[in-house]
């Protein structure tokens, strides 16, 4: 049986670019060799490069997404998107594969521009009776008005870029003095703005993809910061923060969150795997934000769950790559 030629595509332009290599490599070390010939190929800006075993460095070919090597032209049966926010996770990439009818695996340019504008996917999901935080949206702000936002909601508060992942220009701000900072460190990363009020609680994360039909949910993660929340340090230094998988929670919790999760996959359109995050309290279920394309580290949530679930990360992305052929068919 001929391999079939996958590109591993990671990298991006925003500040989780270093978190998107390291999850291409692990796709890259773990996908079927036997099934699948793998070409790393790495996005920054207008550079797209394939960098082989021996070094050897081949731009991509933006016309059709092609490599010209010595003795052959490259292209692809699949592409494994793993660039953790621009272009990779809002729709930008996901567009020009369309365009090109080239399959990825992940949601498609619509879903991944809603999911990806933390603002416009909270509203669209309230339509749905899931619970979310009280927020302002800040859009462009010229002048940073905390009184104005003060009135509107309560402290503590969480700042963060509107649009974006992995925690990062996030900031928790418990007191007045500290908002215009705050909003300052979120306008480094993004020109929008989400303030939210903090929800005490126990944060959970849940993680669901499609396989041959069924809807599939992964055992849920509790995440146990010990830092003051989940920011990006403690996402990326094991020391820093515990997952425990499957979370040690009330039953009826564990139903509400499959739940929640199976049916805003089903209503978001999503493909590939998500990984849905969430607060509940003695009030509910809160959620929190979706990530399109999660991490796929050694560290990260989304491959210990697939290792809890019983796969190994061979069989894991083997199930990503021939769902997303599957739909082509």
């Amino acid at each position: 049986m001929e391999k079939l030629n996958i590109a591993v595509v990671s990298g991006g332009d925003s500040g989780e670019f270093e978190i998107s290599v390291q999850s291409g490599e692990v796709v890259k070390k773990f996908i079927d060799p036997n099934k699948y010939k793998v070409y790393p190929v790495q996005i920054r800006g207008q550079e797209w490069q394939y960098r082989c075993k021996n070094q050897n460095v081949y731009p991509i070919d933006k016309n059709d997404f092609t490599i010209d090597m010595p003795g052959e032209k490259v292209s692809f049966d699949c592409v494994f998107i793993a660039i953790h926010g621009t272009p990779g996770e809002d729709g930008k990439l996901q567009g020009y594969f369309d365009m090109l009818g080239i399959p990825y695996t992940s949601c498609d340019h619509v879903t991944s521009a809603l999911t990806f504008n933390k603002y416009f996917c909270k509203n669209y999901i309230r339509n749905f009776g899931v619970k979310t935080a009280n927020s302002i949206y800040l859009n462009h702000p010229d002048e940073i008005d905390a009184e104005n936002i003060l009135r509107q909601l309560n402290l503590p508060l969480f700042v963060k870029p509107n649009n974006g992942g992995s925690s990062v220009g996030m900031s928790k701000v418990n007191e007045k003095s500290s908002v215009a900072r705050a909003i300052e460190t979120a306008l480094q990363e993004d020109d929008e703005i989400l303030v939210e009020e903090y929800i005490p609680g126990r944060e959970i994360s849940c993680g669901v993809f499609r396989f041959k039909k069924e809807i599939i949910v992964l055992p849920i993660s509790e995440i146990l910061s010990k830092k003051e929340f989940f920011d990006y340090e403690a996402k990326y230094t094991p020391s820093l923060a515990d997952e425990v998988i499957p979370a040690q929670i009330p039953e009826n919790i564990t139903d509400e969150c499959a739940k929640t999760s199976t049916l805003l996959y089903e209503k978001l359109n999503c493909k590939g795997v998500v990984r849905f995050d969430y607060i509940f309290n003695d009030s509910g279920l809160y959620f929190l934000e979706v990530n399109t394309v999660p991490g796929m580290t050694e560290a990260s949530i989304i491959p210990k769950m697939a290792k809890s679930k019983g796969y190994t990360l061979q069989q894991f992305f083997s199930m990503l790559v021939e769902e997303t052929l599957q739909g082509e068919q």
